[in-house]
């Protein structure tokens, strides 16, 4: 018997004696996940955070931006912390940014687009924009774009208004710069 006739009854064996798909775990280092990471597929492969974790720590933040809502944005900073702080320990071994960038602005982006939702009304987001700096004419302007929050969150007078340095003042962590920190001090 060749080795694909055992390795075919052995499958067949498993799915009707145990009811379970069996994994077979043989694939490149790139398409598999372990602990959490994963590889990059270069020719010197670096240890990167896997897409199933990133997926799972957008999740666990979404259900938190849940329960959060008519909190203000200081107080949903503190509850994120140590949720982040805790993450990127884990993944402090990880050798690639990408994730790290793309996290942290999908973050402030999401913060930005909770501030734009509680403001409701466009001449509450007139003032509000007024009260950051913005001119009273862009302000209007932006308030009654007819816009949605998320595109107004990514827009430039909402990044221009609230800038990474407000949210660094909340306590909120920059991801990037906690893991390069880490780097640093092993």
């Amino acid at each position: 018997m060749n080795q694909a006739a055992v390795f075919k009854t052995a499958v067949f064996f498993v799915r009707q004696a145990w009811r379970v798909a069996p994994l077979t775990g043989v694939d490149r280092p790139w398409n598999r996940s372990f602990l959490g990471y994963s590889m990059t597929s270069h020719m010197k492969p670096r240890l990167k955070v896997a897409a199933k974790s990133v997926v799972r720590l957008r999740d666990k933040l979404r259900a938190t931006f849940r329960q959060g809502r008519g909190q203000s944005v200081g107080r949903t900073g503190e509850i994120l912390t140590p949720m982040l702080r805790g993450w990127i320990n884990y993944f402090q071994l990880a050798q690639t940014r990408g994730v790290f960038e793309e996290l942290d602005g999908w973050l402030r982006r999401k913060l930005r687009c909770i501030l734009w939702r509680q403001w409701k009304k466009p001449r509450t987001r007139q003032r509000k924009l007024m009260a950051r700096g913005i001119d009273e004419r862009r302000a209007w302007h932006s308030a009654n774009n007819g816009r949605g929050p998320w595109w107004n969150a990514g827009a430039l007078h909402m990044r221009h208004a609230y800038r990474n340095s407000f949210f660094d003042k909340l306590g909120l962590i920059p991801l990037l710069d906690q893991r390069l920190r880490l780097n640093h001090a092993t």
